[in-house]
């Protein structure tokens, strides 16, 4: 983790081509700003982005947003989903891993024998990977990124990925029984053109589940000003609670079988991670609020496994379901 960065008199500052947003729930820009801050993770620029809350539905957006010509430079090389591994994260990934199998084995637990099961936004293929191991070796694992790097890294592995955007992939219509949608998409231009395409793709009476932060929170309401770690400046676009992913639902022609929360403690451990990172804290310190810091995750884990209780957890998880008409 690099500390913040400032440019010298000989420098320019890095900049990235910036385009106008609007709330995807109801495509106007009535919004108040809630929050502005950097890329204190990666600095793969020098802008100030500012989080827009919509004055109609809530819904919380990037508002200028990276242009899709900057894909390449906001997801870097050293990107955390590209090196998601037992090997850089030890006993973080084993845990993760072991969490994950759990909840991935719920949502498929009533799938058929010959499912059919379809991971967008896949990065990798962690997610797969696991039903892979853990599910029935009968099911039909596939997953589709638009990162040509994370997807050469998953077929490395062994795993059916494609790379590319739903609009560009040719995937077959009413064939799919389950679609995961994990950590996803808050990073989606589209939101609403994504789940329809999605539903085209789930056979009538099919799933899918999303996983997404949760601004419902005490994390969001402590640091939303500048350091909430569900920002993640500029690669989050779009971010919900239950009543904006219940508006997202209804829009796109999905029924809601169940919305839930779960723990998470990565929003907690980023939050604190970015203020020292602003506050040019020495870098042993920063460390110790990272994807690879233990402790901070195991207490964060703990603490937000007690606000997960009362529906407050740090991640929301819609299962919505194609209607069978």
């Amino acid at each position: 983790m690099a500390p913040t960065r400032t440019c010298t008199a000989a420098e320019s500052p890095v900049t990235l081509h910036l385009e106008t947003a609007q709330c995807c729930l109801c495509g106007t820009g009535n919004a108040v700003p809630v929050g502005a801050g950097e890329d204190f993770e990666y600095w793969t620029s020098d802008d100030t982005f500012l989080a827009m809350q919509c004055r109609t539905c809530g819904l919380i957006y990037l508002n200028p947003r990276p242009s899709m010509a900057e894909f390449n430079r906001i997801y870097p090389a050293n990107y955390h989903t590209l090196g998601f591994s037992a090997e850089q994260f030890g006993l973080v990934y084993r845990a993760r891993r072991w969490l994950e199998a759990r909840r991935l084995l719920g949502w498929c637990n009533s799938l058929p024998d010959k499912a059919q099961i379809l991971d967008v936004g896949c990065g990798a293929g962690f997610h797969l990977g696991v039903l892979r191991e853990f599910g029935k070796h009968t099911w039909t694992l596939e997953g589709v990124d638009p990162n040509a790097r994370a997807v050469e890294i998953g077929r490395r592995s062994g795993l059916h990925l494609h790379q590319g955007t739903l609009d560009v992939v040719k995937l077959s219509t009413d064939a799919y029984d389950l679609v995961l949608l994990i950590q996803t998409i808050e990073h989606i231009a589209e939101p609403p053109a994504l789940l329809q395409q999605i539903r085209s793709l789930l056979h009538p009476g099919g799933r899918l589940v999303v996983v997404t932060d949760n601004t419902d929170t005490l994390d969001f309401r402590l640091f939303k000003r500048r350091y909430w770690g569900g920002y993640d400046f500029p690669r989050q676009w779009y971010l919900f609670n239950r009543h904006t992913i219940r508006l997202l639902a209804e829009k796109t022609g999905f029924e809601i079988e169940k919305l839930t929360t779960q723990a998470s403690p990565v929003n907690w451990t980023y939050s604190i991670h970015n203020a020292l990172v602003d506050w040019q804290a020495p870098q042993w310190l920063i460390n110790r609020f990272s994807l690879k810091a233990t402790v901070a995750l195991t207490f964060f884990m703990g603490f937000d496994t007690l606000y997960q209780l009362f529906g407050k957890g740090a991640a929301l998880t819609a299962i919505l379901r194609r209607p069978h008409s």
